[in-house]
């Protein structure tokens, strides 16, 4: 770690070349034709098989020889897709420009309509079946029993196939498209802002980057720039997020589920009563956070935090570290936990798989994509805080997960959100818990500090979004909403969870988080990563040897069994409040030794 650093500088793009040379190479023009042609031959063989929903659910010995070919000829068309997809999606995240990547983008969305009519019909296929009958009457069927069963819950949830391909038609000029708007104005969003006496013209990804910078002053200036550059890009994200939430309300409806986050109940494999429980848990815990928000205003000497203090680094956090720096603390950290890891994450680095360095035309955030199986790339915008060092690990999780489900068919690779965070979080403790047991007392109210940070993004703030997430809805059920609207359900949403000291919210937080202009309640999954992968460290320091090897053992199955199964294996009980509440603890903890070494 260095005073000095100027982490901005030399920091790594990634290497894409093992995946394709480039756009324009033969090969990837082959696995695009090849994987266009495939779609077709799958659509013939839907046809010659009547995939459809059936009218008899007997399962006969043709029956489940067609299953097999069907699914073997699927899991080989998403292998190529899940590769295409990625490759051009990374070229599209860093130069939101690059008018070849977004015309192979919108190709490959056409190109896999189709595809979409496909599974919906598969779905219904296998669904309408006797799926008890088919995992007992095949091997394949059997390992894929996870995927049967869900499909049998889906297909309850189905549209006539008619209406579903009226949808899938519909979809990449609507909300794909509504999405694609957010993404280019975001990435291309260049601000305005002064800074010591200079004023200069930032990306949207910089500016936000300044939320931890140890200067008030320049957190503050930054913050107003923000809100002012949000406000000239308002109407048309108002206009894609109706169109998002417009859409989905009308799926939502046609599909007969009862509210809007039961769709999403079964993609993240939880029950109902694993939500309540969680959320029941994480609203207690609030005045908890609180009290750690009076603490930080304390040791950042203000009367009360305002929005852009909420990262502001305390203790020794304002040191940067360089690149290398990073690197090295990541290696040394994740070698606590083990050498596979350690090594995993030198093979990341050596064979350059992060994509680093903030500029115009990238877009903000962070996020590990899997481009074939074991092998992925992460993109991230670097800033030298701890904070970025965290994200770092986080994104390394992902692609660690990715390396334990290496083995697995594609089916059996279908992890949900909750499960996907819960090894992206565990990396982040990991490196949390090494570097805490070697600092000072003030590296150590620096390292804590950037763990509430996260826990109270991830608890606090994630629950605001689901509450605006829920209003939402509920007004687009009746009428578009105006940017206004959208901002004052967003900073009520914030008043609810972060409580009345926080001055200055954001408005619009709405239009910064591309999750909106996503899947359904895409927040959530997030809390019960964090709080999962809390109790499974419990566990892990209970018993290290024993854990590590059921641990990769449950990341190659996270497509193969719900949340509450999984947990179970660890003797977690997940509808239970108490085990929510227990990780919570964990957290409170941090908390109060956070209030001490502030001096509450």
């Amino acid at each position: 770690m260095s005073e000095n650093a100027t982490p901005v500088l030399s920091l790594p793009h990634w290497d894409l070349t093992p995946i394709f040379p480039s756009l324009q190479s033969p090969e990837y023009k082959a696995t695009f034709d090849e994987t266009i042609s495939e779609i077709k031959s799958l659509g013939e063989m839907f046809d010659t098989h009547n995939i459809r929903r059936r009218e008899t659910p007997e399962v006969t010995p043709e029956f489940v020889s067609t299953y097999e070919a069907v699914l073997a000829k699927m899991g080989s068309l998403y292998e190529n897709l899940r590769k295409l997809g990625a490759y051009i999606g990374c070229h599209t995240s860093t130069n939101a420009a690059d008018a070849e990547a977004q015309a192979e983008e919108s190709r490959l969305d056409a190109a896999t309509v189709p595809l979409s009519k496909l599974s919906t019909r598969y779905v219904a296929w296998v669904g309408s079946s006797d799926t008890e009958a088919l995992i007992a009457s095949s091997e394949i069927a059997k390992v894929h029993a996870f995927s049967i069963r869900r499909a049998a819950y889906q297909e309850k949830h189905q549209m006539s196939e008619a209406e579903e391909a009226i949808a899938s038609d519909l979809a990449p000029t609507s909300i794909t498209a509504w999405a694609k708007l957010h993404s280019n104005l975001t990435a291309l969003l260049s601000v305005e802002v002064e800074i010591e006496g200079e004023k200069k013209t930032l990306p949207m990804s910089s500016i936000r980057s300044l939320a931890s910078d140890p200067d008030r002053v320049t957190r503050k200036a930054a913050y107003d720039a923000e809100i002012a550059a949000w406000k000239t890009v308002s109407l048309p994200l108002a206009a894609a997020l109706n169109g998002v939430k417009g859409y989905q309300t009308a799926l939502r409806r046609k599909r007969d589920y009862a509210g809007d986050v039961e769709p999403t109940l079964v993609s993240n494999s939880i029950d109902a009563d694993t939500l309540k429980a969680m959320q029941t848990a994480c609203v207690e815990s609030f005045p908890d956070f609180r009290r750690y928000m009076k603490a930080k205003a304390k040791a950042l000497k203000v009367e009360n935090m305002a929005w852009y203090d909420l990262v502001a680094p305390v203790g020794e956090a304002t040191k940067n570290y360089s690149w290398d720096e990073a690197k090295a603390f990541i290696r040394t950290n994740f070698g606590r936990y083990s050498e596979k890891l350690s090594a995993f994450a030198e093979r990341s680095f050596s064979e350059n798989w992060i994509d680093a360095e903030p500029h115009v035309g990238k877009t903000g955030g962070a996020y590990c994509t899997g481009l074939t199986p074991g092998v992925s790339r992460v993109f991230m915008n670097y800033n030298g805080s701890f904070g970025s060092i965290s994200t770092l690990a986080h994104e390394l999780g992902h692609a660690y997960h990715n390396l334990c489900l290496e083995k697995r068919t594609p089916f059996q690779r279908s992890t949900p959100m909750t499960l996907a965070e819960t090894a992206s979080i565990f990396c982040e403790t990991i490196a949390f818990d090494g570097a805490l047991e070697t600092a000072t007392p003030t590296e150590r109210l620096a390292l804590l500090d950037t763990a509430l940070e996260r826990n109270l993004a991830i608890v606090v703030d994630i629950h605001s979004r689901f509450l605006f997430e829920q209003r939402v809805f509920e007004k687009r059920g009746e009428r578009d909403l105006t940017e206004q609207e959208f901002s004052d359900l967003m900073t009520q949403a914030q008043r609810d969870t972060y409580g009345e000291d926080l001055q200055e919210l954001h408005p619009f937080m709405w239009a910064v988080k591309g999750h909106y202009y996503g899947p359904l309640f895409y927040n959530y999954p997030y809390t019960f990563g964090l709080l999962f992968a809390t109790g499974l460290y419990a566990q892990y320091r209970q018993n290290p040897e024993t854990f590590k090897t059921k641990y990769d053992d449950l990341l190659s199955s996270t497509g193969m069994a719900d949340a509450k199964t999984l947990g179970a294996e660890f003797g977690l009980d997940t509808t239970s409040i108490e085990f929510w509440r227990a990780s919570l603890d964990i957290i409170r903890e941090q908390i109060t030794e956070f209030e001490k070494l502030v001096g509450v």
